[in-house]
């Protein structure tokens, strides 16, 4: 362009050269009626069809969403959707949402189905919900039509909630849990997972507070009705509306494991009481044998005393030699009658 005007202003006046100008300026004006064809191309459709739906969705609007990197077409047949169902929702509002990173067709689905079951729900509250993460057009439907979910759950990798009543049988019970969506309670609510594992508490404590296993299975809806007395679905974003008892097995006997396990523990408690006790007898008595011995070190020490003694007193004159004899006749009397008598005697040593 600029290499043309040039040439222009070197060809100088040339009768030309308004021809030459014209031709640009048509060029120019050509180009910017293209370029505002090509933008009004793409959204001339989807105001034809908001203008016919009464959604009101001017043409500054989409051209500003355009520029805005909006997807035009997403937010302009939402527009129409609510404008169909009965919701004044601003463009500008559904705009907001989209660029906030919400999922706008959710939203406006949601919103639909919760005006078609009477369900009070604000924009606001809707956009909340959805930028949390919740799924809002499922939390309607489940509002709308209740949803079973099973206890325990598949996640759980068990197949039934065991407990153990008073009389030690353990009793395998599975559950079916009814809830519906509480709006008011989506945001923060807890989910599925805690009302699983509160019923799953409920049912434990149901059964372990039984004295008989029989009265359970013969009256398994208290397990539901005692549940549902507690409010376990407080604080949660469902409200239950029942409890059934799907199937309850009887499992193993064990307060009679228990027993057993206990009968064999006290069992090696004793025998180890037992040994021990042994093994202090036998410290005892090998402890009296080393005094018997110590006592009869003794005594052999005293008997060689005796004779040192009687040699002393024969030397000393207190003890004669008659007197000695006749000491030595009765020790050998004694012993001719202990041998007579079968036993032993010990007549000392003279």
């Amino acid at each position: 362009m600029n290499s043309l005007f040039s040439t222009l202003a070197q060809a100088g006046p040339n009768p030309n050269t308004g021809t030459i100008i014209f031709i640009v300026v048509a060029v120019v004006v050509v180009i910017f009626l293209l370029l505002i064809l090509w933008v009004l191309g793409s959204i001339i459709s989807l105001y034809v069809q908001a203008f016919v739906s009464g959604a009101g969705v001017g043409i500054p609007d989409m051209i500003g969403m355009k520029l805005r990197r909006v997807d035009l077409r997403t937010v302009v047949l939402q527009r129409i959707a609510a404008v169909k169902a009965g919701l004044d929702i601003p463009v500008t509002k559904i705009e907001t949402h989209y660029l906030a990173g919400g999922r706008v067709v959710y939203v406006i689905r949601a919103l639909i189905a919760a005006k078609a079951a009477r369900i009070a729900m604000s924009w606001e509250t809707a956009c909340a919900i959805d930028l949390a993460g919740r799924d809002i057009l499922d939390a309607v439907q489940t509002s709308v039509n209740p949803k079973v979910i099973e206890c325990p759950g598949a996640a759980s990798g068990r197949a039934t909630i065991d407990a153990v009543a008073q009389d030690g049988i353990q009793l395998k019970a599975k559950a079916l849990v009814t809830v519906r969506t509480n709006i008011n309670n989506l945001i923060g609510g807890a989910t599925e997972e805690t009302i699983i594992a509160r019923v799953g508490q409920g049912i434990v404590s149901t059964i372990g507070s039984a004295s008989t296993h029989k009265s359970v299975l013969a009256n398994p809806d208290d397990i539901s009705r005692k549940i549902l007395e507690s409010g376990l679905d407080a604080g949660t974003a469902f409200e239950i509306l029942s409890i059934d008892i799907k199937d309850v097995d009887v499992g193993e006997n064990i307060g009679a494991k228990l027993q057993a396990d206990q009968a064999e523990t006290d069992k090696k408690r004793f025998q180890a009481e037992a040994e021990k006790r042994r093994a202090l007898a036998l410290a005892l008595e090998q402890e009296n044998k080393a005094k018997i011995q110590e006592n009869r070190a003794l005594v052999v020490l005293a008997e060689a005393e005796v004779p040192k003694a009687m040699a002393e007193a024969l030397r000393s004159g207190h003890f004669g030699v008659m007197d000695y004899y006749r000491l030595r006749n009765l020790q050998a009397d004694t012993a001719m009658r202990g041998a007579i008598a079968g036993g032993e005697s010990n007549p000392g040593q003279g």
